[in-house]
């Protein structure tokens, strides 16, 4: 035997392929020995290779750049590196929700506390650096996203894949012989894909093909759920931009506020693109409060009695009419596009100096709980003396009353409380005279003096007393303080979102979405109907059909076992491949595969949507 050379393989190989061995290129010898100069003879000039850079560098990183940017690995990254860097908004104090906490932060770690705040850890979710990776990750989830809902659309819309030529290859599939015309078994057919999309064609030979498909609802699933995702970090973008968020606290007995500027807020928050300026008018009046607890002190529940105008009733001015509103913790008013929550309560006794002239001032201002658990609060309540000639008179004169207020107190000597409930209230107070450093250009907190003025000598304790409602203090000078009652406060929060009804819709949607996609499987059926070829069976019908599911999941061998005994009888269940029995429409069985669910995961699918080959053409 010769052996075979590489030559002689490849002469063999284009014989076996019918095709003609191919001529050497124009440029070279046909001998096969090398040109010494190709270009000479091809007529192309040597040109040097162009200076390195240039507009086509730049343009090929942009490019490379961007498929880097909308990639999916890119965008799951994005997603990690924004959890991971909202973790120091979790585990450090933030300046918007504690400043204080920051400030004793700060002194507890004098190296590490000011390099945080440099880095803005303290600020983490107004961070230029947070706000960087919430825009990348959101480029690049739409740059996914865009070109998948393309596909999802194509999808949704497309015709039913041709019919296989061999459907025994698939892992449903069963045959029969019916009595009938093609045609009556062409409108059997119709009649039980119903809700399927079906494609008919005759297959010239006087039958028909059928193919169907049915779960495209998948498809609008996963399209829903994409552009869904989309809206919502939409929402929440608008939310940030044009949303604001501010608290403030109103006494009870008919105290109001009236939502017209920032400058009536105890706290605000405002977007990006809020001025302050354009706020939703509406006031809010604050009649009662209602506060249960259980035995133990823990509140059970919270509820303050509150009047609103907004609209025709606000422009009616004194005459409009408030509408009454039962505030609840976790239910909100909704009014003029805006939501009023109930934070909390406290509680903000009423004093009354009365001075040596006979006049006499009464302040009632909110102290702060100190204690959460019996509502022990403490505070400052301060006061000018009037009728004084000059101002220097006037700074030395100041009153203020700080100390701390038992709502059920225990009695003794040192206040505490017991039951935060307003049962047997109690403070106990120091009187402080001289200036109480307000006209300083400074701010200052209404809860407390000035250490600084009090450490200064400017500000000097002239009495401490415990003191029960109706009881007074007379100071060196005549002067008297009188303890008269107790208010309830409410703290309420005042919140504006103009797309939270497109995060809730968009929500939703996601979540519908994502139900569908998992639970609709894509499945496909197909029909063969022609004449029967053999004399014995003439004038019946060979009805052929097979099954295959698109994904993995179970449940398709069921419903396509209720096909096939509905289109080619009873008898077919249980029957072995290539056995005949005969079934109930008359019929006799030819063949039927296995409708085990299971057969399923068996991967049979080609990419032009037909079963795989496996052993020859399908």
């Amino acid at each position: 035997m010769t052996p075979s050379t590489p030559s002689t393989r490849a002469t063999r190989a284009t014989r076996a392929t019918g095709d003609a061995p191919s001529a050497p290129p124009p440029d070279r010898p046909a001998d096969g020995t090398a040109d010494p100069h190709p270009d000479a003879q091809s007529g192309v000039e040597e040109t040097a290779p162009g200076p390195p850079g240039g507009p086509a560098t730049l343009v090929s990183f942009l490019r490379n750049t961007g498929r880097g940017l909308v990639s999916m690995r890119t965008a799951l990254f994005l997603l990690f590196l924004l959890a991971l860097a909202a973790m120091p908004g979790a585990l450090l104090p933030q300046r918007s929700l504690n400043p204080a906490k920051i400030t004793e932060y700060r002194q507890q770690h004098p190296w590490l506390g000011p390099l945080l705040d440099r880095l803005g850890f303290f600020d983490v979710f107004a961070s230029p650096w947070f706000a960087a990776i919430y825009l990348l990750l959101f480029v690049s989830l739409i740059g996914c996203l865009l070109p998948r809902n393309l596909d999802y659309v194509k999808a949704s819309r497309a015709r039913p894949v041709a019919t296989p030529r061999n459907l025994f290859r698939l892992p449903h599939h069963a045959s029969a012989s019916l009595d009938g015309s093609p045609e009556d078994a062409l409108g059997q057919v119709r009649a039980r894909l119903r809700g399927w999309r079906v494609r008919e064609e005759p297959d010239g030979a006087g039958g028909y093909t059928v193919s169907a498909e049915k779960g495209y609802l998948r498809e609008a699933g996963n399209l829903v759920f994409h552009l869904a995702l989309v809206g919502l970090l939409v929402g929440f973008a608008v939310g940030k931009l044009f949303g604001y968020e501010g608290q403030v606290i109103v006494l009870t007995g008919g105290n109001q506020f009236c939502n017209s500027g920032i400058l009536g807020y105890d706290s605000f928050t405002a977007g990006n693109l809020v001025d302050g300026t354009s706020l939703n008018p509406f006031c809010v009046k604050v009649d009662t409060f209602d506060a249960q607890y259980l035995p133990n002190g823990q509140p059970e529940h919270y509820e303050a009695s509150i009047g609103y105008q907004a609209g025709a009733d606000l422009a009616a001015g004194a005459s409009g009419p408030w509408r009454p509103y039962e505030l609840k913790v976790n239910s909100p008013l909704r009014v003029a596009g805006d939501r009023v929550y109930l934070l909390g309560h406290g509680y903000a006794p009423t004093f009354t100096v009365t001075f040596p002239d006979g006049t006499a001032r009464t302040q009632t201002i909110q102290w702060k709980p100190a204690d959460q658990t019996t509502m022990l609060s403490e505070g400052a309540t301060k006061f000018d003396r009037p009728g004084l000639p000059d101002e220097a008179s006037r700074r030395k004169n100041q009153l203020a009353v700080t100390g701390l207020l038992a709502p059920t107190s225990a009695g003794g000597k040192v206040i505490t409380s017991v039951f935060p409930a307003l049962l047997h209230p109690e403070v106990a107070v120091d009187v402080v005279r001289g200036d109480l450093g307000l006209d300083d250009g400074r701010g200052q907190s209404i809860f407390e003096v000035s250490q600084a003025q009090l450490e200064s000598g400017a500000l000097k304790r002239v009495a401490r007393q415990n003191l029960l409602p109706g009881q007074q203090i007379r100071l060196d000078d005549g002067t008297t303080v009188r303890f008269d009652s107790v208010t309830q406060w409410v703290d309420l929060q005042i919140s504006h979102d103009p797309a939270e009804d497109f995060v809730l819709l968009f929500a939703v949607l996601i979540l519908l979405g994502l139900g569908t996609s998992l639970t609709i499987k894509r499945r496909r059926f197909w029909a063969k109907i022609g004449p029967a070829d053999s004399p014995a069976d003439r004038g019946r019908t060979v009805m052929e059909i097979g099954g295959l599911a698109r994904t993995d999941q179970a449940g398709y061998g069921e419903e396509f076992g209720r096909l096939r005994t509905a289109l080619l009888g009873t008898a077919l269940l249980g029957t072995a491949l290539l056995g005949t029995d005969t079934g109930t429409t008359g019929g006799t069985v030819i063949g039927t595969g296995s409708g085990a669910d299971e057969s399923e995961n068996t991967n049979t699918s080609r990419p032009d949507g037909g079963p795989r080959d496996r052993g020859g053409s399908a």
